[in-house]
This record gives structure tokens, C-alpha cells and sequence, in this order.
């Protein structure tokens, strides 16, 4: 048995608060500096995590269903369509609450050369259901014309050529035989080569009226035919020569162009009728003769033959008169029509390659999709010469206010939200091959900032919108693929949406 001695020894060694001995108490300089630098660090740390929550951002995020309550959104966009020329690039809307073509409200286009600088002028987006298609005073048809013979000599490359050359004015219909435009104006085209036939006819008649009919070939009538031509009409089949069009850039048929002295000058653009085109033809041939000290005018006889061919009493200068009081409103249209054809757009293969599109759109909140395309409504456009390429430089969805809005008012933004509003902005998506498009699908995100400092009751007051209680901004997921058309099928940049 233990004794009571050993007992307690034992009981001594539990002692769990023994004292310190005296040298670890001791302070040394080494541990009074260590000492020191840790305090001045929690300090530090202490303060910086005070302010750090005092003034940093607050971000809370939730994902609900959409509240908005708006039945359109609007699309803001700058486009440039780098091979279409704003003669034909149009914008279509498209949704299942219905279709919109050729939108033109809040739209602007900029002509655009080769190298890319824009015009010094701007256009709106106008459609041209003003131009007359059809000549209402032709009524036979092409196969009664032809009856007599062919006026409007049909060309080919090596023929068109030696035209350019031997013709001081050269007008040429580049058609294609499927083209229902092209088949409208034929009559036409033929009428209006009958005209300079007999305005030549008639003044080589008045020259040789001395001569006995007997004394002159054939031949050499028809050589002083040549020479006595107002303008040489002619046509060439683009189906048959697609190559030489697509050498020439006949984007869409029918095309008629003029060429002067061999080089391409412009391309008639006004009304599908024998005068029309014959006042065109005069006023290029007055300005190009008076720039070279000329002033034997030779379209003006035409211009007399093909007013008493279709039975019109009114003369051209009688369109240029004053108008009356008594029809006041068709002599207005008489008049526009006359000064709108005598705008010769002039003509060169660098000019005019591209096309910026800029403005906004308002589409209904429901999936759909707004393409760029080439159409015209007076001409058929040839698919293989429609190249859609295009450079965004700007596409966003909403008020183009918003940005600026949470700017001015300091909202925290989650990372990359910025560009999440427009993630397109800068790319080019260029097609190398015919019959190609990039399609661009767009998930609309709409996105809901409430500033957590400005209260209900204050926010209601407010009338600016940037200092309104929540601001409604729109991020945009998107992807894009090259897409395929059939041949017959007029390539178009489209923009689908899911707002």
C-alpha cells in the first residue's frame, strides 16, 4: 500500500497553472520590434477593411422571370455593307406578329467608294414604286415589232466592243431573259430604237434629197445611217454572257447604261418610257457636246419622230412652262418627273461599292429577325453578283441612353457588362464564295439595375430617366455561321433575335 508521501508527489505533478519561469518574461528588443510591426499592420488591415466597407460597391444579383412590360424593343445598329450598293440594300423586320419590308422610318444610308470614305451626302432609305415600269402608249407587242426588222441590234462581247468604238453614245439594256422586268420593257426598248432609226432616216434623207434614190446603195445609205445615229439601242443577253455582266458589275436587270465614247458614263435610273428616256438621253447629249464646243443636238430629232410615232401633242419644253392653276397638281408631278430624270448619276466602277446603313429599329419582343438584302422594286437582282459582307460597328438593343445613365449615377456593374451589351461592335464577317451569308443569332437578356440608396418614394418624383429609380439595359449573347443559298436565292445578312 503508498504511502501518504508518495501520494501527494504524485498528486503535485497535476498541477495544471505552474508559474512561468522568470527568463521567459524577460523582454528583448528583437521581440519589442516584432511587437511593434505587428500592431502596426492589424491597424492597418483594420482600417482598410473599415473603409473598403464603407465605400465599395454593393452588387446583388437574381435571376427572375421578365417583368417587362413593353411590347416593342427598340435596335440600334450602324452596319456597313462593304460590295452592296444602297441602290438596292434594303431592311426587312420579320416576326410572327408580321412582316415589315424596306423599313425606311428612322433609317439612313451612306454611299460608300471602294476605299471606304463616305459620300458628302446623306440618303434616306426611299423606295422607287415612283418609277413607271411600263409605257402605256406601247401597245404592240415585241413579236409585231420585230415584223419589219430588229432595231435594238442584240450584242456579245466581241460585238460589243467594236459598238463602243464605232458609237459616240452607246445605250445598252444588259437583261436577262427570265427577268419579268426585262420582258416588260422590250417593247419598249424597241419603240425607242425605232425612234433614233427614223431621227437618222430623216436626216440623211434631208442631206441626200438631191440625190436620185438610184444613185445611192444600200450600203452606203446604211453607213450614213451609222453615222446620222443619235444613239446606238442596243441589248445584251447576260444569261448567255454572264461573265462579261459580272466583268461590266450588273448587279441587277434590267440595267441601262450609256456609254460615250466607249467609257460607261451612267445608268438610266428614271421612268420605262420612250420619251422619258429620249429627255434623259438629250440632256447627256447636250452637256457632253457643249463640254467638247458641239451644239449639232441630233436626240432632239428623236425626241420630235417619237411624239408623233405615240400621238403625245405635249412638246418638252412645254413640261419645263409654269403650271397652271387649273391643273396644278399634274403638271407638279410633270415637273418632278422631268428634273429627276435629268439627274445623271454619274457612272464609275470604283465608286459607290458599299453602303452604311446606321439608325434604329423598333421590332416587337417576340423572336424574330431584320436582314439587309438587295432588292429593288424595278429591277430583278442577279444572286451571283449580291455579296452581303459586312462590318458591325455598332448593334444593341434598347435606349442608347442607358450606358451613359448608369455612368452618371455610379451603379456597380458586374464584370464585362459593358461589353455584353453590345458584343458585336468592330466585327467583319466577310464572304469569299457566291451564294453565301453570315446568319446571327442573338439571345436578349433583358437586365434590371436597382440603386439600392435611392428610395421608392424619392424615385417616383424624379422625371429624368437616367435619375429614374431602375434603369432597363439589355445584354446580348450571340453567335454567328456562315450560311448556304440555293442559286436563285438573293443572299441576305440576318439578324435573329430573342428578345
Amino acid at each position: 500500500m503508498p504511502s501518504r508521501r508518495g501520494y501527494r508527489k504524485w498528486a503535485s505533478n497535476l498541477d495544471m497553472y505552474r508559474k512561468v519561469p522568470t527568463d521567459l518574461l524577460e523582454g528583448t528588443k528583437r521581440g519589442s520590434v516584432i511587437s511593434y510591426l505587428a500592431m502596426m499592420v492589424m491597424l492597418i488591415l483594420y482600417f482598410a477593411e473599415t473603409m473598403s466597407y464603407f465605400s465599395g460597391s454593393y452588387i446583388q444579383t437574381d435571376v427572375s422571370l421578365d417583368l417587362n412590360k413593353e411590347e416593342k424593343v427598340r435596335v440600334n445598329f450602324n452596319i456597313t455593307m462593304l460590295d452592296l450598293r444602297c441602290d438596292y440594300a434594303v431592311i426587312d423586320i420579320v416576326s410572327p406578329l408580321g412582316t415589315a419590308q424596306n423599313v425606311t422610318a428612322n433609317v439612313q444610308k451612306y454611299a460608300l467608294d471602294d476605299a471606304g470614305v463616305k459620300a458628302r451626302y446623306k440618303g434616306r432609305n426611299l423606295n422607287q414604286n415612283d418609277i413607271l415600269l411600263h409605257d402605256h402608249l406601247v401597245t404592240s407587242s415585241i413579236e409585231e415589232l420585230h415584223e419589219d426588222g430588229e432595231d435594238a441590234i442584240s450584242l456579245d462581247p466581241e460585238t460589243l466592243e467594236t459598238a463602243k468604238q464605232e458609237n459616240t453614245y452607246l445605250f445598252v439594256d444588259f437583261f436577262a431573259s427570265w427577268c419579268s422586268h426585262c420582258r416588260d420593257l422590250a417593247p419598249t426598248w424597241e419603240v425607242l430604237a425605232e425612234a433614233m432609226t427614223e431621227a437618222a432616216m430623216a436626216k440623211v434623207d434631208a442631206q441626200y434629197d438631191h440625190i436620185h434614190p438610184d444613185d445611192l446603195s444600200d450600203e452606203e445609205y446604211n453607213e450614213a445611217l451609222e453615222v446620222e445615229l443619235p444613239v446606238k439601242i442596243a441589248k445584251l443577253d447576260c444569261v448567255d454572257y454572264a461573265q462579261l455582266c459580272f466583268q461590266q458589275q450588273i448587279w441587277a436587270y434590267p440595267t441601262l447604261r450609256l456609254f460615250i465614247d466607249g467609257s460607261p458614263v451612267a445608268d438610266y435610273k428614271g421612268d420605262r418610257t420612250v420619251l422619258e428616256m429620249i429627255h434623259w438621253l438629250s440632256h447627256v447629249e447636250e452637256e457632253h457636246k457643249k463640254s467638247i464646243g458641239e451644239n449639232d443636238f441630233k436626240v432632239k430629232v428623236a425626241d420630235e419622230i417619237a411624239r408623233e410615232t405615240l400621238q403625245v401633242k405635249e412638246t418638252r419644253e412645254q413640261m419645263l412652262l409654269l403650271p397652271n392653276r387649273n391643273n396644278n397638281d399634274e403638271w407638279a408631278k410633270k415637273i418632278k418627273r422631268h428634273q429627276t430624270r435629268q439627274m445623271a448619276m454619274q457612272w464609275q466602277e470604283e465608286e459607290h461599292a458599299g453602303c452604311q446603313l446606321s439608325g434604329f429599329l423598333y421590332v416587337d419582343r417576340v423572336p424574330g429577325n431584320f436582314h439587309i438584302q438587295a432588292r429593288s422594286p424595278a429591277h430583278d437582282i442577279a444572286a451571283h453578283m449580291t455579296n452581303v459582307s459586312h462590318e458591325i460597328h455598332h448593334l444593341s438593343f434598347g435606349d442608347p441612353g442607358v450606358r451613359k445613365a448608369i455612368q452618371y449615377r455610379k451603379l456597380p456593374m458586374p464584370p464585362n457588362f459593358e461589353k455584353s451589351l453590345s458584343p458585336m461592335d468592330g466585327n467583319v464577317y466577310v464572304n469569299y464564295e457566291k451564294h453565301e451569308s453570315f446568319h446571327h443569332y442573338l439571345k436578349v437578356v433583358t437586365t434590371n439595375f436597382d440603386d439600392p440608396y435611392v428610395k421608392k418614394s424619392t424615385a417616383t418624383k424624379m422625371k429624368n430617366r437616367r435619375d429614374s429609380k431602375e434603369l432597363m439595359a439589355y445584354q446580348i449573347l450571340s453567335s454567328s455561321q456562315l450560311s448556304y443559298y440555293h442559286e436563285d436565292i438573293v443572299p441576305e445578312a440576318k439578324f435573329s433575335y430573342d428578345p
